[in-house]
């Protein structure tokens, strides 16, 4: 291990350092500051089933906690100096403050301190390693590498380990983001939001997408352009972008020539139009006709058209292209790319194209991505967790799709100020998707509403009406609990409800639900995901 590894002046502010020759082995007891968040449980379980002696403290009990407690981990309730005192090693993320007690302790006390993306990096090393970034739909397409390799891998692509960022619906019910896997792949997320996904040198880098946000990280567009080329030529084995995206096909164009070569781009495009792309391999996403009574359980089906020199051990009889068909339970155009590049990533693993196909179809869909809460008297409630404009257009125009000619209802939370100011406009124009919005109070997460003085929910609302599309479909109601029970009591049979955002409002589906359920006595309830996929029921939206 390196000395630099000793950071005891590492301001947490800075631009987070990756310390490549350490090991886990070396680290001794590990400190997760907020062991119960999403990316840091994760990596702290996986930690443990490597054998790391492992604490953490969080602020609150949870089931997150409560797990890793079971599994090992020392967990402590409260910040304080003292949590650290048994520690060699201390994990912080970029939502820790400086000031934070245990950062000044480990700083005092001369601690290892690595940021979260340090530990993830070490994990990635010891893997064939396949780490997805993009400003849309990383989650969702990781889990459907990781699930994909669990139902149909064989060989050395049995059991992967994987890290993602929330939870999988699978047929068995849902299973946690996080597992240490004896198998030599590994998947993860690749978070751009603060510029550490530049630190993972993957076998393969998948971007589904390159788009102007967490500009208060970046700055401008064009640094965010930058970190996701950077982050491309990590990649000591492929890379697999999305060409219908036009700043990952501006990322697939920065490459040099022998990158191209191993590089796969993925299009509902004609191949033939996309200009730029000399040397790399194109992999077309086509429509599948198909008839009204094969849409469930499956609503997207389409076929994938791969160039034959892609897969030389493949059997084409001396053709150009081998087409796959897919079936897809999750519905949407962007779903249907998600499933293209976690196809092709999984083929590019050495899987054989039937088995991938097969490890789509027991694809449920990931936690807070179009999932089914309930269903009362006819009204469907959907929970998703999108928090960018194109993610609430894509979910808007999927259900579409998937509910044509129903009454769509949404109570959206903002996330952030700086995100709620910077596209207000864009966030207007992609809920007026929608029949019927609420647009709570925003959910501030790391961000101080002193610091954006003039920024809430109105914001989205003024920009409507500056657009001219503000009406009476879009409102403020800022309280979220009082929104949820104005979008039950507006409801009507067959409508669609949906609540939408990356913080608290997930938590008011319980209430909407109640609230049907008391307008609507004695009227049968409809399983949500969760219930149809642990029952191995067909039936997820």
């Amino acid at each position: 291990m390196t000395d630099d590894l000793v950071s005891v002046t590492l301001d947490p502010t800075s631009q987070p350092i990756t310390y490549a020759d350490a090991r886990l082995e070396d680290l001794g007891r590990t400190h997760f500051i907020g062991i119960g968040g999403a990316g840091m449980s994760v990596l702290a379980e996986m930690m443990l089933e490597r054998g790391v002696d492992v604490s953490g403290s969080d602020r609150i009990q949870s089931a997150k906690t409560e797990h890793l407690k079971e599994l090992g981990a020392h967990i402590f309730y409260g910040q304080k100096e003292s949590n650290v005192h048994q520690a060699k090693t201390v994990v912080w993320s970029s939502a820790i403050k400086p000031d934070n007690p245990e950062i000044q302790a480990a700083v005092k006390e001369g601690k290892y301190l690595l940021h979260r993306s340090d530990i993830l990096a070490l994990l990635l090393a010891e893997h064939r390693s396949v780490t997805v970034a993009g400003a849309h739909g990383k989650t969702t397409t990781s889990a459907m590498i990781a699930q994909i390799l669990e139902s149909a891998g064989s060989g050395n692509l049995v059991d992967p380990s994987y890290a993602i960022g929330g939870s999988v619906r699978t047929k068995r019910g849902i299973i946690d983001g996080g597992h240490a896997g004896h198998g030599d792949v590994m998947v993860a997320e690749a978070d751009e939001s603060d510029g550490s996904f530049e630190k993972y040198h993957p076998y393969i880098a998948v971007i589904t997408n390159v788009e102007a946000d967490h500009l208060d990280h970046y700055k401008s567009a064009e640094a965010v352009q930058r970190a996701f080329q950077e982050y491309a030529g990590h990649a000591y084995g492929h890379v697999v972008a999305c060409a219908d995206d036009a700043g990952a096909l501006e990322t697939l164009r920065s490459l040099d020539d022998a990158a191209r070569r191993r590089a796969v781009a993925y299009t509902t495009q004609d191949p033939q139009a996309l200009e730029g792309l000399e040397g790399v391999n194109i992999v077309h996403i086509g429509q599948e006709s198909v008839t009204d009574d094969r849409q469930q359980p499956f609503p997207e089906h389409f076929v994938l058209t791969f160039p034959a020199a892609l897969l030389p051990n493949y059997e084409t009889n001396g053709a150009p292209t081998f087409t796959i068909p897919v079936e897809l339970r999750i519905p949407g155009i962007h779903n249907a790319r998600n499933a293209a590049a976690a196809i092709i990533v999984c083929l590019l693993l050495g899987m054989r194209p039937a088995d991938a196909v097969r490890g789509i179809r027991e694809f449920y869909g990931a936690a807070r991505r179009f999932e089914t809460k309930g269903i009362v008297n006819g009204i469907t409630l959907i929970d998703d967790y999108a928090h960018h404009p194109t993610e609430i257009a894509a979910l808007l125009d999927a259900a579409r799709r998937r509910y044509p000619g129903a009454t769509l209802r949404v109570v959206f939370q903002p996330h952030l100020y700086s995100r709620t100011k910077f596209f207000a406009d864009d966030f207007a124009a992609a809920l007026h998707k929608a029949d019927d919005v609420i647009v709570t109070d925003v959910f501030p997460a790391r961000e101080k509403h002193a610091d954006w003085p003039d920024v809430s929910a109105d914001t989205i609302v003024d920009a409507a009406t500056q657009q001219g599309i503000g009406g009476d479909w879009l409102r403020v109601v800022p309280d979220m609990h009082e929104a949820a029970v104005d979008l039950a009591n507006d409801a009507k049979p067959g409508d669609v409800l949906f609540t939408v955002g990356a913080g608290s409002i997930t938590g008011v589906g319980t209430e909407i639900l109640d609230t049907l359920r008391q307008r609507f006595p004695g009227a049968s309830d409809g399983a949500s995901d969760a219930g149809r996929a642990g029952s191995g029921a067909n039936g997820a939206a």
